[in-house]
């Protein structure tokens, strides 16, 4: 089965975002926990808690197929000593805000060297960062997002997510979040049939499909291989709808959170409700 929803807002708090996901017909969704734009926010009230979990029951929301994404200041690799500590302070707020909702995911962008460092050196560093957070915390899995290799993000290779899982302690609490505008602006051309069956099966190679936890479905405004992050609606991009129609009927991606992020908001509605006419 096929869970499909988007990142939908929080705004007023937590509690407000499985309405909003119920609103678009969603049975997953994505949120942020907190103001993704600021080092520290107001921590979560019993309130916001309860009222989450209670709507999250109301509308048959379950906790594996919500997908929480960590603020964008945060970057788990970074070279210099201050801007690391608070990256993983940030980090490990996040997760055990993801304690606290009772949720099981966390999705991140795994960071950046600015230029200041070797890409493994940079890799290493974000596993270390992983492994400091998944010691502070219980039952929430650290998903890393792959990106599409824009300025010194690390994450748009294939072997960059390998590289960082080799070297996390606790491999039952780290998966991968796939972003299918990423993969193709990162170079990955799955437009036909067949390369669509060689780059998944190149991710099952090197990182393994045991590893995938969720998708972010996404058309792309720039071309293959053009590695800029701009994410288009559902069949008006690059990609076309050719390939949702093939990743929607593929059981490979059956029961993760399938969450979009596409830019027009008034669309996820029926964005969701073409995608599942393509099941």
């Amino acid at each position: 089965m096929k869970y499909i929803g988007a990142h939908v807002s929080a705004s007023g708090g937590v509690e407000f975002a499985p309405v909003n996901a119920h609103e678009i017909g969603a049975n997953a969704f994505a949120l942020f926990t907190k103001n993704q734009r600021q080092w520290v926010s107001k921590p979560l009230t019993p309130e916001n808690i309860n009222l989450f979990k209670e709507n999250c029951e109301k509308y048959n929301l379950q906790a594996e197929y919500i997908l929480p994404h960590d603020s964008y200041l945060i970057n788990l690799g970074h070279p210099e000593e201050e801007g690391l500590q608070k990256s993983r302070a940030a980090f490990l707020d996040e997760m055990q805000r993801c304690e606290q909702l009772g949720l099981k995911l966390l999705n991140f962008h795994p960071g950046s060297h600015l230029s200041k460092e070797t890409p493994e050196e940079c890799l290493d560093r974000i596993a270390e960062s992983i492994n400091i957070a998944l010691n502070k915390t219980k039952g929430v899995t650290a998903v890393i997002e792959n990106t599409a290799g824009q300025g010194t993000n690390m994450g748009n290779e294939f072997w960059h997510l390998k590289y960082i899982i080799d070297r996390v302690e606790d491999k039952e609490r780290v998966g991968v979040c796939l972003d299918t505008c990423h993969t193709f602006t990162a170079g990955y051309d799955f437009l036909d049939e067949e390369n669509y069956d060689k780059v998944f099966r190149d991710f099952d190679e090197i990182v393994g499909f045991s590893y995938l936890r969720a998708i972010h479905l996404n058309d792309s405004k720039k071309a293959l291989g053009t590695r800029v992050d701009r994410h288009d609606n559902i069949g008006k991009g690059f990609i076309g709808l050719e390939f949702f129609q093939r990743i929607m009927k593929d059981p490979r991606f059956d029961n993760i959170p399938i969450i979009l992020e596409t830019p027009d908001e008034t669309l996820w509605k029926e964005e969701i409700a073409l995608l599942r006419s393509f099941e």
